[in-house]
């Protein structure tokens, strides 16, 4: 198998690279990956393939990044490459097809009559390539688009039966065959729609785990240098920092308030509070340096707009709530509040995201306050309830940030607030308004 240096992208063969000790045999750089010596195959990848999905993550290394994200953009990549290319898994079936029936039938002839010992064959033969694209129609470790692919390939699969079955009986006169190739056809094609529909749909697990992902990129770095846009984990500052008296008799006019430390990280690491003019805070006080200081300069703004960013869980949420009641942030204040933030409404309406389930988020769910749960449709708070939840982390570094500049824009435009629903005020959240940005939908 050949593979690209990433320093002179000259091709090394598996004989060049074993007689280099595992180095490019024109400039002697050490290969950090060779997928020849990964037992998974489903994980096994090249030296460029990473490179190129470290430079498509930071956007050609403009944009800073979470593991988590880069997590999420690895295994996105590895389930794609597993998905069935509906020309390439039709012409193989046509001449499986083809090779087995002229062979199995032949041998099943000299046990069955002619006809029927094809038909034991055919029959066979088909079930086995039901049973495949079920199972990956079904499996969490396929990608929602994946799982949607495969529902189509068992609908195609079905035409194809009852095309070819059909046909054949018919020239035959056989009605057996027939009767087989009506069943058989119209129950891939009944599965097929049964799994395309959204409430079939189960959890997605990762290919890999954070580990993994996180000790591929320690190798890469050791070997090519340090990734620069690569956040490290958050870290909270025991001591405060000094600000400027007068910066501090200051207040911004809006603040963005993320219910992880890891999103507030990222969102400053990328300059959003600059380039929009607001304080970015997490719910658990992420800067912790800056945290009493900023809190303070916010609430001297009566005309204030908050922010509120977070997953599609029950933490999440809760968030404007819990923005809405804790002393700690802003109860009694008449403050408007935008939901930024994934929803479950949003979800359900929406394909191919990186749906996830817990036992953990389901108990957690049923415990919400009655004000965050009547906020709620029935349908939402059975996803919920369910466990399900969706990251923040599994878009991408660009399309987050646009969602952030976009609902901001949106908030700040009275012509534009297409994409930002008013929620009613009587569901628990307390004084003001707040709305939902529909920015992920």
């Amino acid at each position: 198998m050949g593979m690209k240096c990433v320093q002179c992208n000259t091709d090394n063969n598996l004989r060049d690279r074993t007689t280099n000790s595992g180095r490019c045999k024109n400039c002697n750089h050490p290969f950090v990956f060779d997928p020849t010596t990964i037992k998974d195959q489903k994980i096994a990848f090249t030296d460029p393939f990473f490179k190129n999905a470290i430079a498509d993550i930071s956007s050609q290394n403009m944009l800073f990044f979470t593991p988590k994200q880069f997590l999420y953009l690895m295994d996105k990549r590895l389930k794609n490459r597993t998905s069935s290319n509906l020309w390439k898994w039709t012409l193989e079936y046509l001449i499986q097809s083809l090779i087995i029936l002229i062979f199995g039938g032949l041998f099943m002839s000299s046990i069955f009559s002619d006809t029927v010992g094809f038909l034991i064959v055919w029959t066979v033969l088909n079930i086995i390539w039901i049973g495949g694209f079920f199972a990956k129609s079904k499996s969490t470790e396929q990608s929602a688009r994946n799982r949607r692919i495969n529902a189509t390939n068992l609908q195609t699969l079905g035409i194809m039966m009852l095309v070819t079955g059909i046909s054949a009986s018919l020239i035959l006169n056989y009605v057996p065959g027939y009767i087989a190739a009506i069943a058989l056809g119209l129950f891939s094609y009944w599965l097929g729609t049964v799994q395309k529909n959204p409430q079939q749909i189960t959890g997605e697990i990762f290919l890999v785990n954070q580990a993994q992902s996180n000790e591929w990129l320690l190798d890469w770095q050791r070997v090519n240098g340090t990734l620069e846009k690569l956040l490290p984990a958050p870290r909270q500052e025991a001591l405060s920092a000094s600000i400027d008296p007068e910066v501090s008799t200051y207040s911004f006019d809006r603040a963005i308030i993320c219910d992880s430390d890891e999103t507030a990280q990222f969102l400053i690491a990328n300059n959003v509070h600059f380039e929009n003019n607001c304080a970015i805070l997490s719910i658990s006080g992420y800067p912790q340096s800056i945290f009493d200081t900023v809190i303070e300069m916010l609430r001297r703004n009566a005309d204030l707009k908050v922010y509120a960013l977070h997953n599609a869980n029950p933490a999440g949420v809760s968030l404007v709530h819990q923005l809405r009641t804790s002393p700690n942030w802003f109860a009694n204040q008449a403050v408007t509040i935008f939901d930024l933030g994934i929803s479950p409404r949003q979800i359900l309406e929406t394909r191919d995201m990186f749906v996830q389930q817990s036992q953990t988020m389901a108990q957690t769910a049923r415990q919400l306050p009655d004000a965050v749960r009547q906020g709620l449709t029935a349908q939402e708070l059975a996803w919920l309830d369910a466990g399900n939840f969706v990251e923040l982390e599994s878009f991408t570094p660009q399309r987050l940030l646009r969602v952030v500049n976009y609902g901001l824009a949106q908030s700040g435009d009275p012509q534009g607030n297409q994409g930002l629903i008013l929620v009613d005020d009587n569901v628990g959240y307390g004084g003001g308004y707040v709305f939902v940005s529909d920015s992920f939908g």
